[in-house]
């Protein structure tokens, strides 16, 4: 089924929430005439979408991927031509909720990158739990070659700083293999095999206890924020949910049963 949040009827569908019976939803940004530049009614569908998701307990795992040749060729500028400044900066702000949207989703998100990531784009894939890029896919950061400020944030702390601004100040186009090199993509494969990868993948995660997967996202996330020390408590808070559940028990019988011929 295929649930479509459009803001107004006339407007083309520019997010596709196709939730699957497995427990896997893929959200497809589906403007490719546009190369799924990002704009307003995309960031707004974003948010909304992702809200619904965080509350489905039905669904365990997301991809979230892109139809047409390019995963984002970044903020879509033409949108802003005869706008003033007060309606640039309330769109830059829908755009960081929609991230934000994205990045606090409780379930596990893995971003499927193609073709060029640009801007915006390699925002929202930073934003997702991990990415799996096709060989072909390129990142190019070139926001103040465009006479703007942005992805100054997520992508220093996924590349480094030094990284971050070399990529920002020459606005290169940094190819699949470098960006896994960088920790920017997990792994490449190649592009006529990446739908069914991800697929594999959010199965995978899918198919494991909800509660111990939601908490074990949630340890990781706030234990980056901390000292060791305080992120073992925060595990060990995780790990007390997991044991009041009682669904650790089914775990201990799957191991009983099959685990021991993959040790």
């Amino acid at each position: 089924e295929i649930y479509t949040l459009s803001l107004h009827d006339a407007l083309p569908i520019s997010i596709h929430l196709v939730e699957e019976a497995d427990g896997v939803a893929h959200v497809v940004l589906n403007r490719p005439e546009s190369r799924n530049a990002l704009n307003l009614a995309m960031c707004h569908r974003l948010s909304e979408v992702f809200a619904r998701l965080d509350a489905d307990d039905g669904i365990g795992a997301v991809l979230l991927r892109a139809a047409g040749p390019a995963f984002c060729a970044g903020a879509d500028l033409k949108e802003r031509q005869g706008r003033d400044e007060g309606w640039v900066r309330a769109r830059r702000l829908a755009a960081f909720a929609a991230y934000d949207a994205v990045e606090r989703c409780a379930k596990p998100v893995v971003a499927l990158a193609h073709g060029a990531v640009v801007g915006s784009g390699g925002e929202i894939a930073m934003s997702c739990d991990f990415v799996v890029a096709a060989d072909d896919a390129t990142f190019r950061f070139p926001e103040p070659h465009w006479g703007t400020v942005g992805a100054t944030q997520r992508l220093q702390r996924v590349v480094g700083k030094r990284r971050a601004k070399e990529l920002l100040f020459t606005a290169r186009t940094m190819p699949a293999a470098e960006a896994v090199a960088v920790g920017l993509v997990t792994r490449t494969v190649p592009a006529a095999d990446l739908l069914a990868t991800g697929a594999d993948l959010a199965a995978t995660i899918a198919g494991a206890p909800r509660l111990a997967m939601a908490l074990t996202k949630q340890a990781v996330d706030l234990g980056a924020e901390t000292d060791l020390a305080k992120g073992i408590r925060i595990e060990m808070a995780a790990i007390e949910r997991c044991l009041a559940d009682g669904g650790w028990r089914g775990g201990v019988e799957d191991f009983a049963k099959i685990g021991r011929a993959h040790v």
